[in-house]
């Protein structure tokens, strides 16, 4: 999809809300300082798995699900470390509710958006199964056909999808919400407050990368700084260097569209349809033929890539329901008032 250069997102600075405090008490214990530590660590190798040996897997569907399993992952771990915590819901902060509840109502918003525009690009397959039995005929008179299928295909998957422009302002706002509320008296709401720090960076830029890529629009694309005293901060900086470099460099080039299986079966569509225009003689037949069966390897391998991304997107935001669900379950439980805030939010 041929697009005009558009500017790039500034990057985003946020105050360090974890400056080292030397008032006596302020120090983690060591069970908290091994759970802070397992899931930090455990960010960092997630997000260094962003990171392929070859450059061209950026965009890939594959490497989109890879970076989707990586916010489950995440997002179960801060699941897991509420429970490790056992932090009583009569000790959360109702900031702490507001943090959580505001972000996770979000992120259920924006895959409701990643898989609308995800079904969109998959009901093309039809269009493209149709244009392919005609010219597998080998039947001439049936070519016109494919052909008008083939250009129906194109117009579907150039066309514009209204719910994924709801994303620019869901990233926004997640972007806000990276300054935490500052944390007092409580050694383990400090470390859950870190530790959802780490997964709300992470969730915002994976986002954000899902955004520009199914949009086409590079204005999507977030830079984000964090601070550098945090153990993951280098290898967050790393990933984010490395693949927003990447995918700026893909929307540099004009291309029909952003996902790498998604162009290749795009050059495949213009070959052909430039073959059918110019007529497929005697000559050209071996040719004809080799096209088509290029054609029928890229739409499979779009297929199923769609499939499969679809599912992990659909496993994400169950993940981020079922924390919700539980948090909200185990307030009413312990007798506490849903924060005003996410009255009128709840899924």
């Amino acid at each position: 999809m041929s697009r005009p250069q558009e500017p790039h997102r500034p990057f985003f600075h946020f105050a360090n809300p974890f400056r080292k405090n030397s008032h006596k008490g302020s120090q983690f214990n060591p069970k908290l300082r091994s759970l802070l530590n397992d899931f930090e660590t455990a960010l960092s190798k997630k997000l260094q798995k962003l990171v392929p040996n070859d450059k061209g897997d950026i965009l890939s569907l594959s490497w989109m699900k890879l970076a989707m399993e990586s916010l489950s992952d995440i997002h179960c771990d801060i699941k897991n470390l509420i429970t490790e915590l056992d932090l009583p819901m009569t000790e959360w902060d109702e900031k702490w509710m507001d943090v959580y509840l505001d972000i996770s109502v979000k992120l259920l918003d924006i895959s409701i958006a990643f898989t609308s525009e995800l079904t969109r690009l998959n009901q093309g397959h039809l269009l493209l199964q149709y244009g392919l039995h005609k010219l597998e005929s080998d039947s001439p008179e049936l070519f016109s056909r494919a052909s008008s299928s083939l250009n129906s295909w194109k117009q579907h998957i150039g066309s514009k999808n209204p719910r994924v422009e709801t994303c620019l302002p869901i990233l926004d706002n997640l972007v806000e919400s990276l300054n935490l509320p500052k944390v007092k008296n409580s050694s383990k709401g400090k470390v859950l407050m870190r530790a959802m720090y780490g997964a709300k960076v992470a969730t915002t830029y994976i986002c954000s990368v899902f955004a520009a890529a199914l949009s086409g629009s590079s204005k999507n694309l977030l830079d984000l700084t964090v601070p550098n005293t945090l153990p993951w901060a280098q290898v967050f900086s790393d990933v984010q260097n490395t693949v927003n470099v990447e995918i700026r460099n893909i929307f540099s080039c004009g291309k029909f569209t952003d996902v790498r299986e998604l162009d290749a079966v795009d050059a495949c569509v213009k070959e052909l349809s430039t073959l059918l225009q110019d007529g497929v003689g005697t000559s050209e037949r071996e040719s004809f033929k080799n096209s088509v069966s290029d054609l029928r390897k890229t739409e499979e391998k779009l297929s199923q890539g769609l499939d499969n991304l679809l599912k992990v997107i659909d496993s994400f935001f169950k993940v981020v329901l079922m924390g919700r669900d539980a948090l909200l379950c185990n307030l009413r439980k312990a007798g506490g008032a849903v924060p005003d805030s996410v009255i009128g939010k709840n899924v």
